[in-house]
């Protein structure tokens, strides 16, 4: 179940609210605790960045260890450090999901699945596809595609959660689904940044092809979650996350071969 820290007093100034908000994405979306946990609220502009940085390390991963162990072993590291970096928020966030639609039901059924702490059948085997997913797509890329596509995969994640909180209503009246709201101005300025970076890290086509997937995977999760389970919740965003980056590499692998 994903919770969002605890916000805090009142920053000053412009630098004080900016430091704010990248101390809240920075807290939330991984396991660095930067300063006192920052403001959620002020957080989400700053998504894709974080998402960046996450996408560059697990792409540091495999491009340092590659020439030692080779792009199979070193991918699978490469993974590793992305979902360790992140406490595997998104993939818990994925497993539940998964488990929640796999139920057959009304909303009320699938909703008290995902709070069920226990992975079932249909969330193991949509870990278990993502990475597979991950592994096969990623060992392909050579060392520097392979950082380009983490990178853009994983801003644009991040951005893509920020599209699925903005158009589908929460599921629920309490947790993050309720809590985690995305303003029209914060969507685009996070837009924006998702885009540059998809841009700066793959060139021009490649990296319109990226924004592309991410956008088309954050409205097919819209359409789902409203359809099914009644709107968002914090499960869903996470699963939205690591969708889209598995996604985004398939499209990359696919417009670089």
């Amino acid at each position: 179940m994903l919770e969002t820290p605890a916000a805090h007093s009142e920053p000053r100034g412009v630098l004080g609210a900016a430091w704010s908000g990248l101390a809240g994405a920075v807290t939330f979306l991984t396991v660095v605790p930067l300063g006192r946990g920052g403001d959620i609220r002020r957080a989400a502009v700053w998504f894709p960045v974080v998402g960046a940085a996450v996408g560059a390390l697990a792409g540091g991963v495999r491009a340092g260890l590659q020439p030692a162990l080779g792009a199979p072993v070193a991918t699978v590291l490469a993974l590793a450090a992305l979902v360790i970096v992140t406490g595997a928020l998104h993939q818990d966030g994925l497993a539940d999901t998964a488990d929640g639609l796999g139920v057959r039901g009304d909303r009320e059924r699938r909703l008290a699945a995902m709070r069920d702490s226990a992975t079932g059948v249909f969330g193991t085997l949509a870990l278990i596809g993502w990475a597979l997913l991950m592994v096969v797509v990623l060992d392909q890329l050579s060392a520097l595609h392979a950082l380009e596509a983490l990178i853009a995969a994983a801003a644009i994640g991040r951005w893509a959660a920020l599209f699925h909180a903005a158009f589908s209503p929460p599921a629920r009246a309490d947790g993050l689904g309720a809590t985690f709201t995305v303003g029209p101005g914060a969507l685009v300025v996070g837009s924006a940044v998702a885009v540059a970076v998809a841009l700066l890290a793959c060139d021009l086509g490649p990296g319109l092809a990226a924004v592309a997937a991410g956008l088309a995977v954050a409205g097919l999760s819209v359409l789902e979650v409203r359809a099914t389970l009644g709107g968002r919740t914090g499960d869903t965003l996470g699963a939205t996350v690591a969708l889209s980056e598995a996604v985004v590499c398939t499209v990359l692998l696919g417009v670089w071969r």
